[in-house]
């Protein structure tokens, strides 16, 4: 980042912390700090080990500095500011979940978005129907970047260590699933059985829609599954997808099919593709809402269950205006902002200053004049 572009992103992070507070989470004085800044030099990306009193004092230090990222703990910490994870007294976490669109499809950023927000309101779904947790001890909030976070505050799961939350975190991705139990006999078909069942059907159907040669090749890569094998198995599909799901591991290219890697992740797109490490932290460092994220310049949005579906990022999490600003492309970059598409070409062009601080923060355009 040129001088000139790092002047112009800092000096529209320092009106927004004018005009903005940051979201204080709860128990302020016993969380953990941490900041990265602009001009940090590599050795020292983040400063942290540092705790508030009030939000005032946050505040303040925000509006003076003007950090480019702002994190705090998901932990309780009896000395936060100790200077050693040992000597800050553990008291506790809440249970969070990251969502990062990333780790779940690559392409347009709009899309990624779109299909981020999908995950994150079937894991909300999982939730509170599936493993209980009451709706008013769940908070959400946009990441600023590409995806969600979720913290499930209840004081119940505070002292859980990284065993528990591994075993919540496996739930919701659907990992280590025994298809003995997906498949048993009776029982009620909801939860991970009925996505088990629904997961196998499909992938079942789908082979009657691929070239004979193909869908043979298919079974015939699984171990122990020979031509004959395979052949009988798909002359006999209709009759073997009709069947009761605990007949189906009767079948040995069933069981195969059950056991490949192909079929294992059609069974976590079923989940909610939750960063499994986050969950399992006890020790956390997570973006504050309420702050700008520094990658993109975007707000973290904290948002209640019941704003998810109608939240647009592109517009809802976006923090500067349309003052027109003069830019100079690394490349050419399409992309939507404030209900607005732009099609941008390698070279100068004068853009929405709101767009400008986004092209600048992901390193897409430098600032040439007019800021």
């Amino acid at each position: 980042m040129r001088p000139a572009t790092l002047e112009f992103v800092k000096q529209r992070f320092t009106e927004y912390y004018q005009r903005q507070n940051l979201t204080v989470p709860s128990s302020l004085e016993q969380r953990e700090w941490g900041f990265v800044f602009f001009d940090a030099a590599a050795e020292v990306r983040m400063r942290r080990h540092m705790a508030f009193m009030d939000r005032e004092e946050l505040a303040a230090y925000v509006r003076n500095l003007v950090p480019a990222h702002v994190y705090y703990s998901t932990a309780y910490y009896q000395t936060p500011s100790a200077p050693t994870m040992n000597d800050k007294n553990w008291a506790g976490a809440d249970l969070i979940f990251d969502l990062d669109a990333d780790q779940i499809v690559r392409g347009p950023y709009a899309m990624m978005l779109a299909r981020v927000k999908e995950e994150t309101e079937k894991l909300v779904e999982m939730l509170i129907d599936e493993l209980g947790f009451a709706r008013n001890h769940i908070r959400i909030a946009f990441s600023g970047g590409r995806g969600y976070h979720i913290h499930v505050t209840d004081i119940a799961v505070r002292g859980w260590g990284s065993p528990e939350r591994r075993e919540v975190v496996d739930y919701v991705c659907g990992i280590g699933l025994d298809p003995a139990v997906m498949l048993a006999p009776g029982g009620t078909r909801t939860g991970w059985r009925r996505r088990y069942i629904d997961a196998l059907r499909s992938h079942l159907l789908r082979l009657p829609g691929l070239d004979p040669t193909e869908a043979t090749a298919s079974l015939t890569g699984l171990p122990g599954i020979s031509k004959r094998a395979a052949a009988e198995f798909l002359a006999d599909l209709d009759a073997l997808s009709g069947k009761d799901p605990g007949d189906l591991l009767q079948n040995r290219v069933v069981r195969a099919i059950a056991a490949a890697p192909d079929f294992e992740n059609r069974v976590r797109d079923a989940g909610a593709r939750a960063d499994e490490p986050v969950t399992t932290d006890i020790k956390r460092l997570i973006r504050t809402p309420g702050s700008l994220h520094g990658g993109s310049g975007m707000r973290v949005v904290p948002l209640e269950i019941g704003d998810l579906t109608d939240f647009d990022p592109l517009v809802d999490a976006v923090a500067f205006g349309d003052r027109e600003v003069r830019v100079e492309m690394k490349a050419n970059f399409t992309t939507s902002l404030l209900g607005n598409t732009y099609a941008l070409k390698t070279g100068p062009a004068n853009v929405p200053e709101a767009l400008a601080v986004f092209l600048c923060c992901r390193n897409m355009a430098e600032i040439t004049g007019g800021a």
